[in-house]
């Protein structure tokens, strides 16, 4: 049986495996490889997932869901409809569409798979990954970062060499630094920025739009129409192509123009930041541009010309892209998949590193008395993983009945500015002195599960952390009422699916448009509808073959 490998990406998500010989990505209801990363629900409380959904967040906007990667871990709920949903369970209905696509397309069971992560994902975030990958009946063999997924995929191609693979997204930035040597793949260092992606060059444009009407209030609706064309418009100039466009807001029309340079000068801040995690990691690696062999474009965003054109200058060497970006994630995960369950006959050993630092909150003593809130790190970022370290903490005072130590992820030297990830404490014996020490070991593994153990030498008293009340981490009980809520949704079932996007194109197109264009929409729903209820498969195929071709066309069709 394969072990799959899932791309859970922030605007799409995709599934393959290794079948023996080669990756095969599995195509969806709609025969796409790649499935938008947006959840609906309809009026009838049917979940919507994909494509359909992805055309709802125009229409339907108040009853759709999109770009939710980015908060999960966090507390974050999503109100669709009637029903709410925490980024967790939103991912979920996401994995559980992909395992049914491999199911429907293998005709066998999908149970195993090897999820990808943005390398620069904490702790919470891989735990939150976690607990969606088991809402959707998943068992993970590993998570893997973004970035390594796609430096296996390429290391079929390679010899040794050093690699830098930056891989921008929609909703993240990672930037992973990599040795390929004699069949190893050693992880030198790693950085990135978990809230930088193409979708922050499209806010760009929106923003700059709505700075020139200060007071243009929109509706819902109207949000989603401008941020479709804003969309295109990005693509548009990062190809080096002006863009215009004209929005009919209620009675009047608003103009919006950009050139490419325009768009550069927008965007300076957000390639400042591009920049931060690629310094930081050559700066860690201990290496030269010089030393790089080939530096290596992963997401959708890097097909922007404007974005290839700013790593060429500041790496001074031109990256590759030879494998679709889109796809060459989910193309390492499988083949680690492979690896995984001895399908694949090469030899290839995956090290990874620690994203960020690892310790506790401790005080320190000077002239004047003892100063709080510091940060000691117990695994340092970028160490090799998995991994287990201990350090010796003592008392501050006599007779002290606990130790406690607060857990924290994080860069700052002060622990309060640090991510806290958990909290541990171990009872003392009585009469214990001053500087009376106890060990904390941490261990660290490539799924980024941390455990924590508190012992007590002179006692053999041991304490085992189990982190728990993370933001957006979910109970056992939060699970099991996720499950049941699961087993209450209507998913929408596959055979419905392609007439059921057909309806949503229509609906999207009338929402657009205005005066006979709008009526001739509308006539043309109101056909295909009362088809669909009138359940004759015949007249249902032949209609949908010709409004198919007329949306088709208007698609093809510039609305800009």
């Amino acid at each position: 049986m394969a072990v799959f490998g899932i791309d859970l990406g922030t605007s799409n998500s995709l599934i393959s495996f290794w079948d023996g010989e080669k990756v095969q990505i599995v195509p969806n209801q709609h025969g796409e490889v790649l499935t938008p990363s947006v959840v609906s629900i309809d009026e009838n409380g049917e979940v919507l997932v994909g494509a359909i959904a992805k055309e709802r967040l125009i229409t339907h906007p108040t009853q759709t869901a999109a770009a939710f990667k980015r908060f999960i871990g966090t507390q974050k709920k999503y109100l669709l409809g009637e029903k709410e949903f925490s980024p967790v369970e939103l991912s979920a209905l996401i994995l559980r569409s992909l395992k049914a696509s491999a199911e429907a397309y293998l005709h066998e069971p999908c149970e195993e798979a090897i999820i990808s992560v943005p390398a620069y994902f904490n702790n919470i975030q891989r735990e939150a990954t976690m607990e969606a990958a088991k809402l959707a009946h998943l068992n993970i063999k590993q998570l893997i970062s973004e970035p390594t997924a796609a430096a296996v995929a390429y290391g079929q191609q390679t010899t040794d060499k050093m690699i830098l693979v930056l891989d921008l997204g929609g909703g993240t930035f990672d930037v992973s630094l990599l040795d390929l040597f004699d069949g190893i793949m050693q992880v030198e260092a790693i950085s990135g920025d978990n809230y930088l992606g193409g979708e922050d060059f499209t806010e760009l444009l929106i923003k700059d739009f709505l700075q020139g009407h200060p007071n243009l209030a929109l509706t819902p609706t109207e949000r989603g129409v401008l941020y479709r064309r804003m969309e295109a418009g990005k693509k548009l100039l990062s190809s080096n192509s002006d863009f215009s466009t004209v929005f009919q807001f209620g009675e009047e029309e608003y103009i919006y123009q950009q050139t490419p340079a325009g768009f550069q000068k927008l965007s300076e801040h957000l390639f400042n930041r591009l920049n931060l995690p690629i310094m930081r990691v050559l700066k860690d690696g201990g290496i030269k541009l010089s030393d790089l062999d080939q530096v290596i474009l992963v997401g959708g965003a890097t097909r922007s010309d404007m974005v290839r054109q700013y790593f060429a200058k500041i790496l001074k060497q031109f990256p590759f892209s030879e494998i679709n970006p889109d796809e060459v994630v989910s193309i390492g995960a499988a083949i680690h998949g492979g690896i995984k369950n001895q399908t694949f006959k090469e030899e290839l050993i995956l090290t990874d590193v620690s994203a960020h630092s690892l310790g506790v909150e401790t005080s320190q003593q000077t002239a004047t008395g003892y100063l709080h809130d510091i940060f000691f790190p117990i695994i340092e970022r970028n160490t090799t993983i998995p991994v287990s370290i201990q350090h010796p903490f003592g008392t501050l005072r006599e007779n002290q009945k606990t130790i406690r130590f607060g857990i924290y992820q994080g860069e700052s030297p002060k622990a309060s500015e640090n991510l806290k990830i958990g909290e541990l404490t171990i009872p003392l014996p009585k009469g214990t002195r001053e500087d009376y020490l106890v060990t904390c070991r941490f261990t660290y593994d490539n799924n980024g599960v941390l455990e924590v153990v508190a012992q007590d030498p002179a006692t053999g008293r041991e304490v085992t952390t189990v982190i728990e009340q993370n933001p957006g981490k979910l109970s056992e009980a939060d699970i099991q009422k996720s499950l049941e809520k699961f087993t209450q949704l209507k998913i929408l079932p596959q055979d419905k699916a392609e007439n059921r996007l057909l309806v949503a194109r229509l609906e999207r197109w009338y929402s657009e448009s205005l005066g006979d264009e709008r009526h001739f929409v509308q006539q043309m729903l109101l056909d295909f509808n009362s088809a669909l209820m009138g359940q004759n498969p015949t007249t249902i195929r032949n209609l949908y073959r010709k409004i198919s071709k007329i949306v088709e066309e208007w698609e093809g069709r510039s609305f800009l």
